[in-house]
C-alpha cells in the first residue's frame, strides 16, 4: 500500500425502500472538495450498503465495516489528534471527525470545529 485507503459508501445508494445517503460520507467528501490535494494523495474507493462489505472485511475484520473508513498507509505519521484503531496489523480510522483530525496532521487542514 503506498496510499492511505478511503472507503466511502457511494453519493446515494437504495435503503429502507428509498434513497438515501450517508451524512459521514458525505462531510468527508466536502472536506475533500474544500482541500482536493488531499483527494489526490487517497486511494479512493466505494463499498455497498449491503453487508458484508467485502474488501473492508478482507482488510480489517468482519466487525470493522464502517464507512467512512480510512486505512493508514503502514509507514504514515498519525499525528497526535485522531483515535488510531488497529487490525489484522493494519492502522485505521472509522469516522468523519478523526479522518479529518488525521488529515489535520498529514495535510495541515484546519481542525474540525468541535475538536
Amino acid at each position: 500500500m503506498s496510499k492511505d485507503i478511503l472507503f466511502l459508501l457511494p453519493p446515494g445508494f437504495e435503503d429502507n425502500g428509498r434513497r438515501e445517503f450517508c451524512p459521514e460520507c458525505a462531510e468527508i467528501w466536502g472536506v475533500l472538495s474544500y482541500y482536493p490535494a488531499i483527494r489526490e494523495a487517497l486511494d479512493i474507493r466505494y463499498q455497498p450498503i449491503a453487508r458484508p462489505r467485502r474488501e473492508l472485511v478482507d482488510m480489517l475484520g468482519e466487525e470493522n465495516q464502517n464507512c467512512p473508513t480510512l486505512v493508514l498507509d503502514p509507514g504514515a505519521e498519525a499525528g497526535p489528534h485522531a483515535e488510531i484503531r488497529q487490525a489484522n496489523g493494519l492502522r485505521f480510522l472509522d469516522n468523519a471527525r478523526d479522518i479529518a483530525k488525521y488529515f489535520v496532521h498529514k495535510f495541515a487542514t484546519p481542525f474540525p470545529r468541535g475538536s
